[in-house]
């Protein structure tokens, strides 16, 4: 549905985006990641329209961005992170407001408005002034401003960014729901958010992107080290190390400190490309030692992503 080939945007001489490809598809949750300054913000308003590329070009259905701006446009719902309400009117009469720059036809823009109050849960507060709000409330509004003209897109700048946790997960059912029915990119640094909502994760750091995919996918990427963490009782600290050293992939055994004086708790580096807990398990049945924990540490988005923007 979208397809962004060799977008590039300099500012003066600095690359704020640099050749990026990318290809969305219809129904799909994009979540658009990376650390301050990558170019998350550049890429979404040259898919909004608002900057042309200084180079490539993105392909919206049959329209190109340079050349169809305005119908690539009316396909699109845009929410930036500040939400751009008019704070001394009631909800209800900016929606309204809206609806008229957005040509909805008289006989039509109730049950849009009754539609969008259900779907963003403004139902209680549409006789409230905006100044009233809380930021999650806003920003609740701001969604319902994006979707008035029911687009087939929606894109969103940092959606939960300075919101609560409470605020956060109803950001978060509110954007599963309008994704059951339109494409939506969002970019977000909340890790966390990303992994709970979105279908597809792109990370981008220094306008490039240097991982796409889900994030189940992104997971078993990357040159993290597996971890093994185990605890022991009855067993020698020297003679398990001596063990353990003879396994050919385990890099580094470290003791981990406990309460317990006769638990012995120990850290195993192994090199990612190897599973050894078979083999590490079979030394502890061979020695008879009592196993009271044995798990392999999961790689987290968050470990994937430090990896992928971390200065060389």
């Amino acid at each position: 549905m979208i397809r962004v080939e060799n977008l590039t945007k300099y500012y003066n001489e600095f690359c704020a985006v640099d050749q990026i490809n990318l290809h969305i598809r219809k129904g799909e949750i994009l979540g658009l990641l990376g650390p301050n300054g990558a170019g998350k913000t550049t890429v979404l308003r040259m898919l909004t329209g608002f900057f042309l590329p200084t180079s490539g070009d993105i392909h919206i259905k049959e329209y190109s961005i340079r050349e169809d701006s305005l119908d690539i446009k009316r396909l699109l719902g845009y929410l930036p992170e500040s939400a751009p309400l008019y704070h001394s009117m009631l909800v209800y009469d900016y929606l309204d407001y809206v609806a008229n720059i957005r040509g909805i036809r008289p006989d039509k823009k109730i049950s849009r408005l009754r539609k969008l109050s259900e779907l963003c849960g403004l139902s209680g507060i549409m006789h409230r002034p905006i100044s009233e709000l809380s930021k999650g409330l806003k920003q609740r509004v701001g969604i319902a401003h994006a979707m008035m003209s029911d687009p087939e897109i929606l894109i969103l700048d940092e959606p939960t960014s300075g919101l609560d946790p409470n605020q956060i997960v109803e950001i978060r059912e509110i954007i599963r729901r309008i994704g059951k029915e339109k494409t939506i990119i969002l970019s977000t640094h909340i890790l966390s958010e990303a992994e709970a909502t979105c279908d597809r994760v792109v990370i981008i750091n220094k306008g490039k992107i240097v991982a796409d995919g889900s994030t189940e996918s992104l997971k078993l990427t990357g040159n993290r080290d597996n971890v093994i963490n185990i605890s022991l009782l009855n067993a020698d600290e020297n003679e398990v190390k001596k063990e353990f050293d003879s396994i050919d992939g385990i890099k580094e055994i470290s003791t981990v400190n406990t309460d317990d004086p006769e638990m012995l708790s120990l850290r195993l580096t192994c090199r990612s490309t190897d599973d050894l807990r078979r083999s590490i398990y079979r030394r502890i049945k061979l020695k008879d030692w009592i196993l009271m924990e044995f798990h392999q540490e999961r790689k987290s988005l968050e470990n994937i992503f430090r990896e992928l923007t971390k200065e060389n």
